[in-house]
């Protein structure tokens, strides 16, 4: 039995839909699966114990040593990052006298949001689903909000101060890796190869038959509304998450060089 974690989010929900219920050839492998939110699964792949996770880039790039990132199941492509956003109508100027909201501290969105403005210190470190309520409720000046709530937050009032996904596409050209599934180097050559070949069956018969994924994504979703369950699979899920391919291996590579020359992790976090 191996240990398995992901995010309740619809675009994970999706992809695992058929590895969890057994519509594909798991090759043997029985899973013990459990959800978390993307910064409580960050800080368990720190703390080592679960075969095959779910994590933000910026915890694999400080985790090379010990995981191994799948081919498929990446969260990877443009227009899809992190959103900077406000109750008032801030620019990028004012960020330094503003209280932040950060979606944890070792997911992407910190790791962009610090490569877009280094110099912000008032940062607030919670769980995602938290952050446009403290916008709202004046606790914090602005806050980084990621998956659904890029669908929601202009319903309820809010503005955007800066697209950091955007933010990075013209700083580098390349799209942005979000997240993406790792499993311990410990499991073996020859079960990572078997686990590889596990996910990608799995995204694949999703994308093949997304209707017999959708009960198990309603199921765990947050924002209930059909519409914002499939734009958030629609934008998250592509052809980067069947195989990242060497388009996505070179948006990664370059996440790892700009991570290493801004100070963010060590020089000899390669694998």
């Amino acid at each position: 039995m191996l240990t398995l974690a992901i995010s309740p989010c619809p675009n994970d929900t999706f992809i695992f839909d058929a590895l969890i219920h057994n519509r594909i050839n798991l090759e043997g492998l029985k899973f013990d699966y459990q959800f978390h939110d993307i910064e409580t699964l960050n800080n368990m792949a720190m703390a080592g114990g679960i075969d095959m996770i779910k994590v933000s880039y910026f915890t694999y790039l400080l985790l090379q040593q010990n995981f191994v990132l799948l081919d498929s199941g990446s969260a990877l492509g443009f227009g899809n990052g992190p959103i900077l956003v406000s109750k008032n109508k801030y620019s990028i100027t004012d960020l330094p006298k503003l209280s932040v909201a950060i979606p944890g501290e070792y997911t992407t969105a910190h790791m962009l949001y610090r490569i877009a403005s280094p110099r912000e210190k008032k940062k607030v470190f919670m769980v995602f689903s938290e952050i446009e309520d403290a916008i709202l409720e004046g606790k914090v000046d602005a806050g980084v909000i990621i998956h659904e709530n890029r669908f929601t937050y202009e319903r309820n009032g809010l503005f955007k101060i800066l697209d950091l996904g955007q933010y990075w596409e013209q700083l580098t050209g390349y799209p942005i890796p979000l997240g993406g599934i790792i499993v311990r180097k410990g499991l073996g050559y020859n079960m990572i190869n078997k686990l590889n070949r596990i996910m990608y069956r799995s995204v694949e018969y999703a994308m093949r038959h997304p209707a017999d994924a959708m009960p198990f994504v309603r199921d765990h979703a947050r924002e209930l509304d059909d519409a914002v369950i499939e734009k958030h699979i629609a934008l998250y899920v592509n052809e980067s998450t069947m195989s990242l391919g060497t388009s996505g291996k070179v948006a990664l590579a370059r996440l790892q060089q700009v991570a290493q020359e801004m100070g963010l992790i060590a020089m000899n976090n390669e694998q």
